[in-house]
């Protein structure tokens, strides 16, 4: 690890948490994962023991060591304390938020983090369309919040979406670049805007695709197999949805719409209604594709 940091707090430990507190723990960080529930600790635990082995078998089946290089899968879990108890996260160097797309729950989770970790520490949000600045304005330490926007599966992804608020200061940015690279990604800085780049744009086509479907122009699969085969794409955009959870691609665009007031942002009715169906994609095992 080249940084001064060596323990990250990790706040939500829902699918994005668990990802972020996996990858500190592979790359030799000590970390506190914290969240509201022992059920939802106890679900990331089994997430990341899932992934770990996953890991080993395609690193086994690829000509690699059975230990992919880096410590065993004890010694991962190990680094990684989970607990309930927020104030835990007092003593650590780093911290990374991944709560829930709501503002009414990231601003008093921040608030209580600013009370609660010593001065210097930065506070990393991890958005898909909330204000870097708007989060820093409810801290007493607004050159220390720093946008991270990282993607799904984090493991996989070799860059995040680095975004500088008004008051983000130079040292915190180069801070943050430093931990991403201490773990093997390269971090892009942008300005701050609701849902910067990434999600600005990839917002706009999920809920078009979604319309796409609505109308009865096309099936997610045929509207997948033409963005992997015309564009080169991994994924389609209905794919990815279901992979990031519609529930969170309802509350960003609505996010959208609400800090620009523009129409485009308008969510689609068939995403609305999945949502309230309880149709959220890969985590509830069924989306736009059945995974049950």
């Amino acid at each position: 690890m080249d940084t001064d940091v060596k323990s990250v707090g990790v706040i939500g430990a829902g699918v994005m948490g668990s990802e972020v507190a996996q990858v500190f723990a592979q790359a030799g960080f000590d970390v506190v994962l914290v969240d509201v529930t022992a059920d939802a600790l106890d679900r990331a635990r089994q997430t990341i023991e899932r992934s770990l082995r996953f890991q080993r078998i395609l690193s086994s089946r690829s000509g690699g060591s059975a230990s992919m290089g880096t410590a065993d899968r004890a010694a991962v879990l190990a680094r990684i304390a989970f607990t309930t108890d927020l104030a835990d996260v007092a003593g650590v160097d780093f911290v990374i938020e991944n709560v829930t797309e709501d503002w009414d729950v990231k601003r008093p989770v921040f608030q209580a983090l600013d009370g609660l970790c010593k001065p210097h520490v930065v506070f990393a949000v991890n958005t898909s369309v909330i204000p870097i600045t708007k989060v820093g304005g409810v801290t007493r330490r607004p050159d220390k919040i720093v946008g991270a926007h990282f993607m799904n599966p984090v493991s996989l992804k070799p860059m995040v979406e680095v975004i500088r608020g008004f008051h983000t200061s130079d040292e915190t940015i180069e801070a943050m670049l430093s931990l991403l690279a201490a773990i093997g990604k390269e971090g892009v800085v942008v300005a701050d805007s609701p849902g910067f780049v990434s999600n600005r744009v990839l917002m706009l086509t999920v809920n078009e695709a979604c319309y796409l479907v609505h109308e009865g122009v096309a099936e997610p699969a045929e509207i997948d197999r033409l963005f992997k085969g015309c564009f080169g794409h991994t994924m389609g955009p209905l794919e990815t949805a279901d992979l990031i959870g519609l529930d969170t691609i309802l509350l960003s665009i609505e996010g959208l719409l609400e800090n620009f007031g523009d129409s485009k942002y308008r969510p689609c009715p068939l995403l609305k209604q999945m949502v309230d169906a309880g149709l959220h994609g890969r985590k509830s095992g069924r989306g736009f594709y059945d995974y049950r």
